[in-house]
């Protein structure tokens, strides 16, 4: 989730690739890429300053070793340029993950909780047009001065309850093919649990709605960071086989007064992306694992290649 300097749309409406007279090289020598690696991870995350053509922007993912992407910035109405995308994509075998749509749909302004609901049940349409695995929004707060805020509220069953209706609107509006809805996990409102999670996709009750693994995002207290092995195997003993996309970011805690964790780049934290990557790995359904939340291409640089290397010594390759 995107929520500070550039959001996550403008980012990738800019992010258009490297040329694409280059010629296409695993950017990590010695790693296994390939498209049929057994136990691999699909690693993606933004391109910077690629063209803006459809065929060039894939293969500046590809020429960062990347085999997953966000969604390019097109319009729903586009048919045309969503199919150029889908089909440059699909030929360099690069997975469009999730359609970000980062409103607050508990929105306290009715006419803007009108808008915020139709923007994402559009997002789940383009992602469905696309080939996106999934379009993605967290499920609301009721924080009077930040969409994604805590409050009392968010952890209750007014919460819940209108999460769930909502979730509903989106995907029996959208009817999706392929493409699920997900909620992001937040550890201040629904869903902010493995558990929460569970209890979430139960209630919906719509085989379009799925699961967005995020972490980071469920580390909310000293036992959660210190044992966060335990939580990475909880998500995926309860949610497996509903994850369509995960996010990669790391935590470290900061020390001050009070409890303060940060997000970091991958592998300056202790996150346990050994077993993170296995786990992953695991998945029949291969779900995209995007970089996130990182300033320029040098910290997605970084990024990058703690992951590969973490998934080496664990065992893991990289399709």
């Amino acid at each position: 989730m995107q929520t500070q300097g550039m959001d996550r749309r403008s980012f990738l409406r800019g992010s258009a690739g490297i040329l694409a007279a280059v010629a296409v090289q695993p950017l990590f020598p010695g790693t296994i890429f390939g498209a049929n690696a057994a136990g691999a991870v699909r690693l993606g995350g933004p391109v910077f300053d690629a063209p803006g053509d459809p065929e060039g922007l894939a293969l500046a993912h590809r020429q960062l070793g990347y085999r997953a992407a966000y969604c390019p910035g097109v319009s729903l109405n586009d048919e045309a340029r969503i199919r150029a995308f889908a089909d440059a994509f699909a030929r360099q075998d690069v997975v469009i993950a999730e359609v970000g749509r980062w409103v607050n749909l508990l929105d306290a302004d009715g006419e803007q909780r009108r808008k915020n609901l139709q923007a994402v049940t559009d997002g789940l349409a383009l992602a469905d047009a696309i080939g996106a695995r999934c379009c993605v929004d967290i499920a609301g707060s009721f924080n009077p001065t930040s969409w994604f805020g805590p409050d009392p509220r968010n952890l209750g069953k007014e919460h819940f309850d209108a999460s769930v209706e909502n979730a509903r609107k989106i995907i029996d509006a959208v009817k999706p093919r392929r493409a699920k809805f997900c909620y992001e996990m937040m550890g201040w409102s629904w869903p902010h649990s493995p558990e929460a999670c569970v209890k979430m996709v139960k209630a919906v009750d719509r085989k379009s709605f799925g699961v967005h693994l995020d972490p980071c995002n469920l580390v909310n207290s000293p036992e959660k960071f210190y044992d966060n092995t335990a939580l990475l195997n909880e998500c995926f003993d309860k949610l497996g086989k509903w994850i369509v996309s995960c996010h990669a970011k790391d935590l470290a805690w900061e020390v001050e007064m009070n409890v303060h964790f940060k997000e970091v780049i991958p592998g300056r934290g202790k996150l346990d992306y050994a077993t993170y990557l296995r786990r992953l790995a695991q998945l029949p359904q291969k779900p995209p694992l995007m970089l996130e939340h990182l300033n320029g291409a040098a910290e997605y640089r970084e990024a990058r290649e703690f992951v590969v290397k973490a998934g080496k010594a664990a065992g893991v390759s990289f399709e």
